[in-house]
């Protein structure tokens, strides 16, 4: 196939979003996972571009669903929590690509009109053409039984194991539109639990492959729900990665593979009760980082990017990627300066804001996890809070797994109180008013220190 048009201008690239739901960082190879779940993802990852450190800026569903279409924290969303539909007249990546004149198209779970299990109506759609999803997938589809509806909110019962279901929808996209430059976002909600029954249903054939295998340090020291879970959320994982190879696959036969940009990422992580009474919303790496990685296009033989990257980057990333202008407003930057090992200037954080379970915030830095939250605000009706207390302090290089609180340990104070300023500036430039932070109650550090050079 051509890769220039009847003007022999370049074509532009296509775009893909492999979306999954509630994957944590440490289930692919690239990051230590010893099972061989994620051959494909790893690849990506090793050829193309590998963002090593990424996290959410939110960790639960909608609300990281509406800073991954916009580029804007939730609280400029409006989307500060589950259950608010996210504003029609908000830019978003689908008008972004459709002003840039490519087909935009939708596959899967979109949570972001809290319809439930009733068709999306057009106005919130995000601005997409082609549509094919569920607001709530986890409540119109079960493992092997999968219902999305049309761009004429007819019910649409689809084959297959669920990934498997989706993943065919998206090759037929593909298919149909691959004489001209499309944008699809395929948004799988694997490896997320059944909600009815709390359960993690993997294909049959994986769904006892991987209990007992290994399990992540957090989970082994905290135990939760992983013993009963884990294995399949890792034979999820696994078909979710099959699936990627199956869309690589189809590109390559359609001599798309090298133009068309494909991002893998997920909304948000999974503790597996440890943290909380459920699985994400809390600052700890368990919840808030995810995998990323990018191929195709500029980001064929990108390398390692170190620094931190947050969901918000991803949208000014693409959008630099595929040529499009990047909006001003956005809250994230683009890591395509940040290439093949390019030294950039670049935050030294990303910012967390965190709502349902508690109203809280917090950062990670290279080093540190600094996280607060409101005595008084409601989590689910208060977007922020005008007060919050010091709640945690972990030191990652020393406590990578978040086992030790330091949060008021008196050797910490410095580090808290700089800490603290870093995170009120995030606060400001998130377009929220600047709270009050209390400290938290002194703690003596016993043999606990801090030298000069670990700060």
């Amino acid at each position: 196939m051509s890769n220039a048009n009847l003007t022999n201008e370049p074509r532009k690239p296509n775009v893909i979003v492999f979306f999954t739901d509630q994957q944590r960082w440490d289930t692919t190879g690239v990051h230590g996972n010893p099972l061989g779940l994620t051959p494909h993802y790893d690849w990506m990852a090793r050829f193309g571009t590998h963002l090593e450190h990424a996290f959410t800026c939110q960790p639960v569903c909608g609300p990281a669903r509406s800073s991954l279409q916009t580029g804007l924290y939730a609280t400029a969303t409006g989307c500060h929590r589950n259950g608010i539909p996210l504003a029609p007249d908000l830019p978003t990546l689908a008008g972004h690509f459709n002003e840039a004149g490519y087909d935009t198209g939708y596959i899967g779970k979109w949570h972001l009109a809290s319809t439930r299990d009733r068709p999306v109506p057009e106005e919130l759609r995000g601005g997409y053409r082609y549509w094919l999803a569920s607001d709530a997938l986890e409540h119109t589809s079960d493992a092997y039984r999968t219902r999305l509806f049309d761009n004429d909110n007819r019910p649409v019962d689809l084959p297959g194991y669920r990934v498997d279901a989706l993943t065919d929808a998206a090759i037929r996209y593909i298919d149909q539109r691959k004489e001209q430059p499309f944008f699809l976002f395929l948004s799988h909600i694997e490896p997320h639990h059944q909600n009815r029954r709390d359960d993690y249903p993997a294909p049959d054939i994986y769904r006892d492959r991987y209990t007992g295998r290994w399990t992540p340090p957090d989970l082994e020291s905290l135990g939760g729900t992983a013993p009963q879970h884990l294995g399949g959320y890792y034979g999820m994982v696994k078909r979710l990665d099959e699936a990627l190879g199956r869309i690589l696959d189809a590109l390559r036969s359609l001599e798309l593979l090298e133009d068309t940009i494909v991002l893998f990422t997920s909304d948000h992580g999974s503790h597996f009760k440890t943290r909380n009474g459920e699985y994400k919303r809390s600052c700890h790496e368990s919840s808030i980082r995810i995998p990323a990685a990018l191929y195709g296009g500029r980001f064929i033989g990108g390398g390692n990017v170190r620094e931190l990257v947050s969901l918000v980057d991803l949208v000014p990333t693409l959008l630099d990627a595929a040529g499009l202008p990047v909006p001003g407003e956005l809250h994230g930057r683009s890591v395509v300066p940040l290439l093949h090992g390019s030294r950039t200037a670049w935050p030294r954080e990303v910012f967390v804001q965190i709502s349902e379970s508690v109203l809280g915030r917090a950062i990670r830095t290279a080093r540190w996890k600094y996280g607060v939250v409101s005595e008084d605000a409601d989590p689910l009706l208060d977007a922020s809070a005008a007060r919050y207390r010091e709640a945690y302090l972990y030191d990652l290089y020393a406590d990578p797994y978040e086992l030790t609180n330091l949060a008021g340990y008196e050797s910490h104070r410095e580090v808290s109180d700089r800490l603290c300023g870093a995170l009120l500036r995030r606060i400001r430039e998130a377009g929220e008013p600047e709270p009050a932070i209390d400290p938290a109650p002194p703690v003596p550090s016993g043999q606990r220190r801090l030298l000069e050079s670990d700060g």
